[in-house]
């Protein structure tokens, strides 16, 4: 029967003990910006469905396809930013992008549309600039010198 010995030994004398460090360093080294991922995914899903919130899906049928289309794609860029962080955070410019749209939608892509409606974009519009430039500069900060 082979020696097969229940005792643990250390880990650190292991031959592929640093590339392992390393590699799990890499691995978390994306994950600066986990905070943001959470309160950027409930932006997406407000967004689309705040037309059915403040109830302006009769009186701004062309906002409410507009802002289910805009909220959902902020939703998938947060799930982007959580599944693969390191890939996506250069992104975030698309999703201030996406803010500066929602701030600028009511008067383009609406018909007359009333304050509640103006200001419910102005804010999802907003807040997805400040947490694109928060992913944004978190990505840059933690991006890997030459």
């Amino acid at each position: 029967m082979a020696n097969v010995s229940p005792t643990r030994g250390d880990i650190t004398s292991h031959p592929d003990a640093s590339e392992m460090r390393a590699r799990y360093a890499r691995m978390l080294g994306g994950r600066d910006v986990a905070l943001v991922d959470g309160p950027v995914f409930l932006l997406g899903l407000y967004c689309a469905a705040s037309p059915w919130i403040l109830h302006y899906t009769t009186s701004q049928p062309a906002l409410v396809t507009h802002n289910l289309i805009v909220g959902l794609a902020i939703a998938l860029l947060a799930l982007g930013f959580t599944r693969a962080p390191e890939r996506m955070y250069g992104l975030s410019w698309a999703m201030c992008a996406l803010g500066v749209w929602m701030i600028i939608s009511p008067w383009i892509v609406g018909e007359s549309p009333d304050a509640g409606v103006v200001w419910n974009n102005i804010v999802i519009g907003a807040l997805a600039v400040i947490l694109g430039l928060v992913c944004a500069g978190t990505a840059a900060r933690s991006a890997p010198r030459p």
